[in-house]
Order: structure tokens, then C-alpha cells, then sequence
């Protein structure tokens, strides 16, 4: 049986043939870093082979990309594809304490759903108040606090109810992530839906608004399709939901672009490809989005055509 010395961790375990490094590690209870799940998509389970480097299996398309992408020299293997055939010597350079935190939240002792990062396709919603500093600019400080807690609690129950998640709250902006739930045939239609009922939630806050400050204030959302990774972060001994990639970096443009362009409600081209028999639209538009270099097709949400 072949066997693995690791001199970080100062142990010798068995290897079963159909094992990468990773799963023999994480099985002998090795606090063994892996951000991607296994899948090649990260450098964090990392080792370097000190001894026995010809009884590793040869790279595999997957690490040979990711090799040549960061430059690794032949020693630095990623556990989580090779397999070996006999005994190796390795060392883990990615281990100190807070790895080891980490790791038992995410992986050993972690309660949550999503530990590790995965791909997902799903629905991005971004939604801030219009005019926020003109609003606020003659409350009172806790007043405020008052305002946006009131604000997303109302937009929290409004997004759960369409089978939505709030990733996060910075000043009055509200990010959210529609996808995550595997029954659900459209998450598409389901933050719009979403949007369209934070309208219809807002009046019924801006009357309270209006009794209490004499003053109401509007919405602006946006809303993109695409690819992210979903995982958890750590965060004082929390897990915490984070949503990465570059289609949230767009949903947030999205929103922003109704500012420039005078509507309230828009929608991107990978969005309207999945609701367009669904939902009503009003004015369509072609444009640039800050910070970004191709041209984008928007669609000006009105209504829905169906329940």
C-alpha cells in the first residue's frame, strides 16, 4: 500500500489506489486546505514533494493548466488530483493557525451548507435608495439606523418570500442571490418577481415615512445572470455567504446605469433570454457599464405577464 509522509503535519498515512492526497489527508483527519472542494479550481491544497516525486502519477489536464497558469515547478503538485503509487514525502506550505481555524469552521465543525466554494449560475439583484444623502441629510443620525433597518427588514422578507438570499448590506445598498435553491425551475423569474414586490413593499413603507418624517424616497434595482462561486468565508468564528465573480460586478453596473439612463428597474440580455415570454418590458437600451469594456443590452422591466 502506498503511503504518505507528510513532515507538516509529522504523520505517515495509507493511500488506497483510487485516492488522491487530498482524500487520503482530510480522511486521516489532516486539516488539509481545499477552497475549491477538490476540484482543481484553486492552489490552497498545494504540496511540495520532497521525496518520491516519481511515484506521483503525472499531471492531468486540470493541474497542468492551473501548474502552468502560476508557474509551479515540478515538486508543488495539488493534492486534490494526484494520485500516487507507492511512498512520497511532502510538505504543506499553506498551514498556520488561522488555516487551522479555518478549516475546522469550514470543513470539521461547521454547521452551514456550502462550505467550500461552487459554480453556480443563478440571478444577482442590487438595489439601492435613490437620492439616499439628499434623504437622510436632515434626520437625525439614529433616525437613519431607524430608516434602513425598517428598510431591510421589509426587503429581507420580501426577497425570502421569492426564495432569495441578502449576501449584503453596505449603506443603503442590498445585494442579493437568487439560484441557490435547487427546486426552484426559474431564478430569473423569481428576482424579478422579487423586484417588482420590493416596489409594491416601498409604498407601503414610504407612508409610514411620510407620517413619521414627511419625507418618502424611490428604489433603483438591478438584475444579471451569470456564473459565481458561492462558498462561505470566515468571519469571527462565523461562516458567512460570499458570491464572487465578475457577473456581480455587472449586476451592480446594471443597477447603477438607471441613474444615467432614468429608469428604475433593469434587467441584462442573460436575464431577459430566461423570462422574456414572462414579463413585460418598456424601453430597451444598448450601453457601456462603468468600469467595463463591452456593450451591454438592458431591458426596462414594467410588469409580469404571469403569476
Amino acid at each position: 500500500m502506498a503511503t504518505i509522509t507528510s513532515l507538516t503535519d509529522r504523520q505517515t498515512i495509507p493511500v488506497q489506489a483510487d485516492e488522491t492526497i487530498l482524500v487520503a489527508s482530510l480522511k486521516a483527519g489532516i486539516p488539509h486546505a481545499h477552497a475549491c472542494g477538490g476540484q482543481g479550481r484553486c492552489s490552497t491544497c498545494r504540496v511540495i514533494v520532497t521525496a518520491g516525486l516519481e511515484n506521483c502519477e503525472p499531471r492531468q489536464p486540470i493541474e497542468q493548466e492551473l501548474a502552468t497558469q502560476l508557474g509551479f515547478p515540478d515538486p508543488v503538485r495539488l493534492a486534490c488530483q494526484t494520485h500516487i503509487q507507492q511512498q512520497v514525502e511532502l510538505v504543506r506550505p499553506v498551514i498556520d493557525a488561522i488555516d487551522h481555524e479555518i478549516i475546522k469552521i469550514e470543513v470539521i465543525g461547521g454547521s452551514c451548507v456550502r462550505q467550500i466554494g461552487e459554480e453556480k449560475t443563478v440571478a444577482l439583484l442590487f438595489a439601492d435608495i435613490a437620492d439616499y444623502t439628499p434623504f437622510t441629510a436632515s434626520l437625525l443620525p439614529y433616525d437613519v439606523i431607524h430608516v434602513l433597518s425598517r428598510y431591510f427588514k421589509i426587503m429581507g422578507e420580501v426577497i425570502s418570500t421569492h426564495h432569495g438570499t441578502i449576501v449584503d448590506t453596505i449603506g443603503d445598498g442590498l445585494f442579493a442571490v437568487f439560484g441557490l435553491e435547487v427546486d426552484r425551475p426559474n431564478c430569473c423569474l423569481d428576482a424579478i418577481a422579487a423586484g417588482l414586490s420590493m416596489f409594491q413593499a416601498l409604498e407601503g413603507l414610504n407612508t409610514y415615512l411620510c407620517e413619521m418624517y414627511q419625507k418618502t424616497f424611490q428604489i433603483r434595482i438591478g438584475i444579471h445572470y451569470g456564473p459565481v462561486i458561492v462558498g462561505n468565508t470566515v468571519v469571527n468564528q462565523h461562516n458567512r455567504l460570499a458570491v464572487i465573480g465578475d457577473a456581480v460586478n455587472v449586476a451592480s453596473r446594471i443597477e447603477s446605469a438607471n441613474k444615467a439612463i432614468g429608469t428604475d428597474f433593469l434587467i441584462s440580455a442573460d436575464v431577459y433570454q430566461q423570462v422574456a415570454a414572462q414579463i413585460k418590458i418598456g424601453q430597451e437600451f444598448t450601453t457601456g457599464l462603468k468600469g467595463k469594456s463591452e456593450i451591454y443590452q438592458l431591458y426596462e422591466v414594467i410588469d409580469r405577464k404571469v403569476s
